[in-house]
């Protein structure tokens, strides 16, 4: 096991702080956001001042700058969409607006216009910093590479000059500066990135590495296979931005009928204008029937129908440890009735731990005596296994003697002088060659039993004899077995386990989970699991992808909903994804559905209460005379009931009910 802060400290301490640098719209980079918070600014300034009974000189100003700023590009965007020969809902709420200032209901244009603007300004943003995602998973591959030449010169090149069959040196503590496969050279190479196993991967001459990767202690010769354009880490953000382009357009619900409903209500108003007028009625009289009749059927009730509920489910979760990126989102969760989840940091923690501490028979050690030799021989490495070793000393509180004479050799292990005594900590498959042929069989077949449950072995030898053999293994999260039964019951099927990882690690995992070994496919390339998502939908299933990884951007992206663990996700995965687990509690994915199931039943709920009104109040003002100041009350009353009902998402109560009916 490598020990790089020991053989080349300066080198070391660069590759681990050495990540891709944030590279983040700002908010107020974006027009949208800059005209959304002066309009919202003016609102909230003018609003005390009309309510507090100040002249409309004073308000009456504020209002129209806070039409103008907020209005002026869903105007804009609407009269476009009008050259196209298509209604947009933008253009009817400006309209709304305007006839609502006309006959005196300014306060009521102005929320319209602030509450579209604000919306308009959050979805460029989201669309910005997806962007900025993708942009910056390209700064994981390194941009230069040093080439050899067929003398051994070293020239350092541009990795996108890289031809297929050049010859590249990766010194240890590097990036793989293309996809290729080893020369010559062993080391340890950490491609969680790719594929998102949570060790270092031994390499060695043969194998395949990738881009983008981080070399550990070992200097690497590969033979470059493909082309920068066609690495794997291209072919990943090619497959985010596909896939992102590519997935059906959102909406909410009262989006789906806005071409309808903008056309209808357009062409009523006209009708109620212009026929009255037809038959001898006075201007003034048909003018004011028309703007009361936009006024009732103008969709405020409805607008607010469909929001609050969803936002309150926003900002509950959010308080609950779950960023739920918008309105839209929380209406998708509630869809899904297929999950796939990652391994590898979402299922598990993330983290190898020491499970199992085995003394071979006749060694004279105990449990506690062997894992404090093979952490006195492990304790100068900076490898994570060797970590997992001395935290699981340190947890026991065992005492740990001091190391002589460390050494450390690439894919084989550690070797160190321990009270006198040669100790040995590795490989099974390495260190026990050469070992006597008795011994070496007892540690195989407990090191065989150890892999077969999924654990990675790791043998310890004490002046060349096994005195035992340790299982090291990544934890599943303590809620990973409750979450799955819980998504089980929520959508009817068990979760699919989509991972990168080895198959016998990934089928212990599975069921410690409580997952079917026919849900279970391991050993993926990020392309197999948006593949592997694909095919549920192709049966028509709304997938739900959990993962944290840059390898799970492309089937976040791809899925119906994607959620990502915030706590270790990389930049890219929190990007792309919908929604976000702050606390990396998997506890929360059913509950917030649970949540969002309820925030759908509200919508409902409201649509219908706001179209009895709606309709009430139209038929009163087309059949009879429906008074201005009753039209406005009972268009209100409307608006602040179906308001109401959807805040009620914002208790705790909401969330607590949700959680506990996924138990």
């Amino acid at each position: 096991m490598p020990s790089d802060l020991l053989q080349r400290p300066e080198r070391a301490a660069q590759a681990a702080s050495r990540t891709a640098p944030r590279r983040r719209t700002r908010v107020f980079a974006l027009t949208e956001a800059r005209w959304a918070a002066v309009a919202l600014l003016l609102f909230l300034t003018a609003l005390p001042l009309q309510l507090t009974g100040v002249g409309a000189w004073s308000w009456g100003p504020l209002y129209a700058a806070a039409y103008v700023t907020g209005g002026w590009e869903p105007a804009w965007a609407g009269l476009t969409a009008l050259r196209e020969k298509t209604l947009d809902v933008d253009l009817l709420m400006i309209v709304a607006a305007i006839g609502a200032a006309s006959i005196g209901q300014v306060m009521d244009g102005a929320l319209l216009i602030v509450i579209f603007a604000t919306s308009g300004a959050l979805e460029a943003l989201a669309t910005a910093r997806t962007q900025d995602a993708v942009r910056g998973l390209l700064d994981l591959a390194p941009t230069t590479a040093t080439q050899l030449a067929d003398d051994g010169s070293e020239l350092t090149v541009p990795t996108e000059e890289l031809l297929v069959g050049d010859t590249i040196l990766v010194r240890p503590g590097e990036r793989v500066g293309a996809d290729g496969r080893v020369l010559t050279g062993a080391s340890e190479v950490d491609q969680a990135t790719i594929t998102g196993e949570p060790l270092p991967v031994a390499k060695e001459p043969g194998d395949e590495v990738f881009a983008g990767t981080l070399n550990g202690t070992g200097a690497l010769r590969v033979r470059v296979e493909r082309d920068a354009s066609d690495s794997v880490i291209a072919r990943i953000v090619a497959m985010v931005e596909e896939a992102s382009g590519t997935k059906a357009p959102t909406q909410l619900f009262i989006e789906k009928v806005e071409q309808r409903y903008s056309l209808g209500m357009v062409a009523a108003t006209l009708a109620v204008f212009l026929v009255p007028l037809a038959f001898g009625a006075d201007l003034t009289g048909a003018l004011l029937r028309a703007m009361t009749f936009m006024i009732v059927a103008s969709p405020c009730a409805v607008v607010l129908a469909t929001m609050p509920p969803l936002l309150s489910a926003i900002a509950n979760a959010g308080r609950h440890g779950v960023l739920v990126k918008s309105a839209v989102v929380m209406e998708r969760l509630g869809q899904v009735d297929a999950v796939a989840l990652d391994k590898t940091g979402t299922l598990t923690e993330g983290t190898p731990h020491v499970t199992d501490v085995r003394p071979l028979d006749g060694s004279g050690l105990g449990e506690d005596a062997l894992l404090a030799l093979a952490a006195a021989a492990e304790h100068p490495s900076e490898h994570p296994l060797a970590r997992a070793v001395v935290d699981a000393a340190r947890t026991r509180r065992l005492t740990v003697a001091g190391t002589r004479d460390f050494a450390s050799a690439p894919g084989v292990g550690v070797t160190a002088t321990v009270d006198g005594r040669t100790v040995a900590v590795g490989a099974p498959a390495r260190l026990l060659n050469g070992v006597d042929a008795t011994g070496a069989a007892r540690a195989a077949e407990v090191a065989a039993d150890l892999e077969n449950g999924g654990r990675t072995a790791v043998v310890i030898l004490r002046d060349g004899v096994p005195v035992g053999v340790l299982g090291i293994a990544d934890r599943p999260r303590p809620d990973a077995a409750a979450t799955v039964a819980a998504l089980t019951a929520l959508t009817g099927a068990a979760p699919t386990l989509l991972t990168g990882d080895n198959p016998r690690a990934a089928a212990h995992l599975a069921a410690e989970a409580g997952l079917n070994g026919d849900d279970v496919h391991a050993g993926l390339l990020p392309q197999d699991k948006v593949d592997a998502v694909r095919r549920l939908q192709a049966r028509g299933r709304k997938v739900l992808v959990i993962g944290d990884g840059v390898n799970d951007a492309p089937a976040l992206a791809a899925a119906h909903t994607g959620i990502a663990m915030g706590r270790a996700g990389s930049d890219l995965a929190l990007e792309t994804a919908d929604a976000v687990i702050v606390r990396d509690e998997l506890a929360t994915v059913p509950a917030v559905i649970a949540l969002s199931r309820t925030a759908r039943r509200l919508v409902v709920q409201n649509l219908i209460v706001a179209a009895v009104f709606i309709s009430g109040l139209v038929v009163w003002d087309l059949a009879g005379t429906l008074p201005l100041p009753l039209g406005v009350l009972g268009h209100e009353g409307s608006t602040v009931i179906v308001g109401l009902n959807g805040l009620r998402l914002l208790r705790d109560a909401a969330w607590n009910r949700a959680a506990q009916d996924v138990r």
